[in-house]
């Protein structure tokens, strides 16, 4: 079993299947897991699931409430280590007639979630002695097609953002002439059904190693390395 003793990890999107997966395999590494999501019914079942895991109410999509959720969370936990991004969701088809701007603005709010939480902690990861990001990202960017592309979109921009918080890592590690002790990764899939545990896996496993090997890296779990 890989050791995260010592680490807190916010799971961002924590109620859907993949996240109670996830919180699963982070406690059972020694994890400390903080969980957010915007339904309080599911975050309980989610407790009652998972024993330990510390959860809080929150719009990741709304920057007043992520700088709530940060201030709740330092009150009542502490700083985090560790970032786990599991906002999603799917829509599409139609080809690019059908990429309507309210199916856009729905897949945007993922995009949205990962800005705001990564900067509001952003402070605390550079802190941490093993700060770990780590991101699910789409097979879809191999080959955008037309009917996904708000979602591709979407997408792109993530990865651009996580490869920017994996040079913020290895910046400050340069400028401070210390060791790398931050990174972060994506994930690719093409989509969650049956591999929430690949993932869970490969996300403990990236978090419990050195972050050299696994900073600013894209991982395909389907198969290859990006």
């Amino acid at each position: 079993m890989s050791d995260l003793n010592s680490l807190t990890v916010l799971v961002a999107g924590a109620t859907s299947t993949s996240g109670e997966v996830m919180a699963r395999a982070l406690t059972g590494a020694g994890a400390r897991v903080v969980a957010v999501g915007r339904s309080d019914d599911k975050l309980a079942a989610l407790r009652e699931a998972v024993p330990g895991t510390v959860t809080f109410t929150a719009d990741l999509a709304s920057e007043d409430d992520v700088a709530s959720l940060t201030e709740r969370v330092h009150a009542e936990v502490g700083p985090i280590d560790a970032l786990v991004h599991l906002v999603g969701g799917w829509r599409g088809g139609g080809g690019l007639a059908g990429q309507s701007e309210a199916d856009y603005r729905f897949l945007e709010n993922s995009f949205t979630a990962l800005r705001f939480v990564s900067r509001a902690f952003d402070a605390d990861l550079q802190a941490s002695s093993r700060g770990r990001v780590a991101v699910v990202s789409s097979t879809a960017l191999k080959r955008p097609l037309a009917g996904g592309a708000n979602y591709a979109a979407v997408k792109a921009a993530t990865e651009a953002w996580t490869r920017a918080l994996a040079h913020g890592f290895t910046k400050a590690a340069r400028d401070e002439g210390r060791d790398l002790s931050g990174a972060a990764v994506i994930y690719r899939v093409k989509g969650l059904d049956g591999l929430e545990e690949s993932l869970a896996d490969a996300v403990v496993t990236a978090f419990a190693g050195d972050a050299a090997d696994v900073n600013d890296q894209i991982i395909d779990l389907t198969g290859s390395q990006a």
